[in-house]
């Protein structure tokens, strides 16, 4: 069983017990989070499309905690001008644990 879901602008495809790195978002350790947006959700009866979305289906997930994505470095740089510049940037996402697909 697993279901496409859309948070903050993105497109995930989930399944009970998958772990899903989202948007930052400031909640406690163990809290729950619901999505309610569900595009598709494909059970043992087959694929049920929403158009847009699911009326009734959800997605619970529990907040594992914050993650901190890989470092990725701007570099800039105008020739002949003796002018560089580097910084860096470090994405945090909230990790969650998906527990249940309710249709």
């Amino acid at each position: 069983m697993y279901a496409i879901v859309v948070d903050g602008g993105r497109q995930y495809r989930v399944e009970p017990g998958m772990e899903v790195d989202i948007d930052f978002r400031d909640l406690s350790q163990g809290s729950e989070i619901t999505f309610e947006k569900v595009l598709a959700v494909s059970a043992d009866d087959g694929l049920k499309l929403g158009s847009p979305t699911l009326d009734g289906a959800s997605v619970t997930a529990s907040v594992i905690g914050p993650k901190k994505d890989k470092k990725i470095y701007i570099q800039k740089f105008r020739r002949r001008k003796h002018s560089k510049r580097r910084t860096g940037h470090r994405q945090i996402h909230t990790r969650v644990k998906i527990e249940k697909i309710a249709v």
